[in-house]
């Protein structure tokens, strides 16, 4: 598969975790009635966007999935692969910090940001692909 089409992929992954983090940024800032990814104790968002999860270094967490999906999306549009994998190589260190919180620590699971760290993989795996082929479509 040549590189074109997998920046294409990160493009759309971007566009997805890019909704999914508003999303979570949303129910973290209003606290909004309609929870429709709360289904039990166990299986929720507002355990993670209310709670020990809610903010690294002070800033709330959806923000820092936010700006790293639109990176990700920008580094796709201008075919930057080093700094597609670079970007995707943090964020999915920092996904992995924020499972092992949400299973180990907080005994729940969030959909939401189940499906952002399932995206977030997708597109490191894309960036070790993109990284590695000798495509001379890219800049």
């Amino acid at each position: 598969m040549n590189n074109s089409k997998l920046f294409k992929y990160t493009l759309y992954l971007s566009i997805i975790g890019i909704f999914l983090a508003i999303y979570l940024l949303f129910e973290q800032l209003t606290n909004s009635p309609l929870k429709p990814c709360n289904i039990n104790a166990t299986i929720n968002c507002n355990t993670i966007i209310s709670g020990a999860v809610s903010k690294t270094l002070g800033i709330p967490t959806p923000l820092y999935g936010l700006f790293g999906y639109i990176f990700i999306f920008l580094s796709g549009i201008y075919k930057k692969k080093k700094t597609l994998l670079g970007i995707a190589t943090f964020g999915l260190l920092f996904c992995l910090w924020i499972a092992y919180q949400e299973l180990f620590l907080l005994h729940v699971i969030c959909p939401i940001c189940i499906a952002c760290q399932i995206i977030m993989l997708c597109i490191f795996i894309i960036g070790i692909v993109i990284n590695k082929n000798p495509d001379k479509t890219t800049r």
